[in-house]
């Protein structure tokens, strides 16, 4: 394969090959290194506001300190001059924020004051690490009414399953392996959802199965993607991410939808869509602390991992974007190959 990398003055680097039409990188690509295999894989999608404090090094102190009480967290004023003590206090349901020398200010502000960002920046930290400014309805305990099932008629791949998995250059045997893969026959139905004629894809999160999507196999439905009904999922997708959790390492290869990660492999995780939810944001920035940005070439999906990409870097992970012509899920194997050596 004929490859040949350029660097150029805009901080951009282009990578081009004849089999690769064109991809760019937006940012650096840096010497090839060891990942180190690390578990953190138990995550809290709601914490405190000592986490927030930790993630961003924030100065702190807690319970034991003069200046503190129990359930509190401390921490320089940045609205008040003088002696910058820890005289700015913060209730670790992040509820609460209180200067003894200049009073009570509102969390948003405060968070904003601390980290010296904008407020609806402030206001998505919040939203991730305590659900502050989150509907009522949202932050209560949600009951399910209906158990997390399969649709009707889902069991081994067939023939036409397979079929259509190596049209598209997938060793279909072993996709079914790695990744648990079923499918639906011409009856499949769930809750009055039509799910025929389908490759399901069982969603992992901690070991256990706790939703699915569901892939079109005909190229005739409009809808070439299904998720679980929300109220049977005992995660909704969007909350999580798709990947192989064991298999991850310190460089995850962040794409937008199933087939793309069984494109890629181990190394990639999915968001379901580009378009990214607070909690998935948070676990990406928990998770990895390298992450390129391969989404679609169309305009949107650009522009959706461009946002993905700034958030990640104001969480101190080392992301960029990397643009190819088409579809990731449609790259050759010698494709793949040379892409995951120059990013990971």
């Amino acid at each position: 394969m004929s490859v040949k990398l350029k660097r150029h003055t805009s901080r951009s680097c282009a990578i081009t090959s004849r089999n690769f039409n064109c991809i760019y990188i937006y940012g650096i690509i840096y010497p090839l290194r060891q990942n180190r295999a690390v578990n953190r894989f138990k995550f809290n999608f709601m914490t405190d506001i000592l986490q927030l404090f930790k993630d961003f090094n924030i100065p702190h102190q807690t319970e034991g300190h003069k200046h503190c009480r129990p359930g509190w967290v401390n921490t320089a004023c940045p609205f008040c001059s003088g002696n910058p003590g820890l005289h700015l206090g913060a209730t670790l349901d992040g509820k609460i924020f209180y200067c003894w020398r200049c009073g009570w200010h509102a969390a948003d502000k405060a968070v904003a004051g601390l980290l010296k960002i904008p407020i609806h920046k402030a206001k998505q930290l919040l939203i991730e690490y305590v659900g502050l400014f989150t509907p009522t309805e949202q932050t209560k305990k949600k009951i399910r009414l209906k158990s997390f099932k399969f649709p009707s008629d889902t069991g081994s791949l067939e023939k036409r399953h397979l079929a259509y998995l190596e049209s598209r250059n997938f060793d279909a045997k072993k996709l079914v392996k790695d990744w648990n893969l079923q499918a639906t026959g011409p009856i499949s139905i769930l809750d009055k959802t039509n799910y025929s004629h389908r490759i399901l894809a069982p969603v992992y999160w901690q070991d256990e199965v706790v939703t699915f999507q569901a892939r079109d196999i005909t190229n005739k439905n409009d809808k070439k993607y299904l998720a679980c009904p929300t109220e049977r999922e005992l995660m909704h997708h969007k909350h999580i991410i798709y990947g192989k959790q064991e298999k991850w390492k310190d460089t995850g290869i962040c794409v937008e939808g199933i087939t793309d990660v069984w494109r890629i492999g181990f190394d990639a995780f999915a968001t379901f869509g580009i378009k990214y939810t607070p909690q998935q944001l948070r676990l990406i920035a928990q998770t990895f602390k390298r992450v390129p940005v391969l989404f679609d070439d169309d305009p949107q999906a650009k522009i959706e991992a461009n946002k993905l990409v700034a958030e990640l870097r104001f969480r101190n992970v080392d992301s960029f974007r990397v643009d190819i012509t088409g579809d990731p899920g449609e790259l050759t194997e010698q494709e793949t190959r040379y892409l995951i050596k120059h990013l990971t």
